[in-house]
């Protein structure tokens, strides 16, 4: 044995050696692949559409650019992301979901929330600016209105007139007539609220599993046991039981209808 696993030993850099050796001739021999070239320069036009679509362009580029901060606060996603994380939080599993499960389904249940109002802004708004049959600031007027619409319906009057007041500006007659600088801050605090909220009824039936472990590890003297320990499962199968995760993705879909 001793001698087939110095052999073993002996061969196998040559063989690895020869490998690499065939690999180099290999790459030798083949045709080099042409590299493609990146050409940034600025030189006059042929015609004006050649302009047009190089604004387009840069419009398209500052859109993705400021897309993150669009999805995260003018959409359902931070209420959604809030109530899921204060759920992890309520069941005492810190690290399960993990936080990309957790990211993907906020984002994906963000997507089928927000559909309508995208598919508003595609139909009235962005088809139309890229067949040129409108101009720039009707297709930003146009784009606006759903996703204005959107946030007036989940933000509270309470909210909407503080910054109402804070701006300093007359009371507007029509939601069409509120800026979009006073819309955004008052949706976020709204969202904040809102996503508080189910949060603590979500807390409710976990902390009263949490005082009722704790009271009998009390009376039975076990001081030096963890109530966590032992409440964790149940609060497990209490949430399996009733089927948690439809209940709470039903609860936050519809609170937005």
């Amino acid at each position: 044995m001793k001698r087939v696993k110095s052999r073993l030993n002996y061969k196998f850099p040559a063989v690895v050696l020869l490998l690499a050796l065939l690999m180099f001739a290999f790459a030798r021999e083949a045709p080099a692949a042409p590299l493609p070239a990146v050409d940034l320069s600025i030189r006059p036009a042929d015609s004006p559409d050649q302009v047009v679509d190089s604004v387009k362009l840069l419009v398209l580029l500052t859109l993705l650019s400021l897309a993150p901060a669009f999805l995260v606060m003018m959409t359902s996603f931070t209420r959604i992301i809030i109530v899921l994380s204060l759920l992890r939080t309520a069941l005492g599993v810190h690290q399960a979901p993990a936080n990309q499960i957790v990211i993907g389904l906020a984002l994906f249940l963000t997507v089928f929330i927000m559909a309508p109002v995208y598919r508003e802004i595609n139909d009235n708004s962005i088809q139309p600016y890229l067949q040129n049959q409108i101009s720039q600031e009707e297709a930003q007027e146009r784009g606006v209105k759903p996703l204005r619409d959107f946030m007036l319906r989940q933000t509270r009057e309470k909210d909407l007139g503080l910054f109402i007041s804070l701006a300093k500006m007359e009371k507007p007659e029509k939601p069409e007539d509120v800026p979009l600088h006073v819309v955004i801050p008052s949706f976020i605090i709204s969202e904040l609220k809102t996503a508080f909220e189910i949060g603590f009824l979500l807390f409710v039936p976990f902390l009263v599993i949490d005082m009722v472990v704790a009271s009998i590890l009390m009376s039975m003297g076990m001081f030096m046991l963890p109530p966590v320990m032992i409440s964790l499962p149940f609060k497990i199968l209490l949430f399996v039981m009733v089927d948690g995760w439809y209940l709470v993705v039903k609860s936050l879909v519809e609170s937005f209808r």
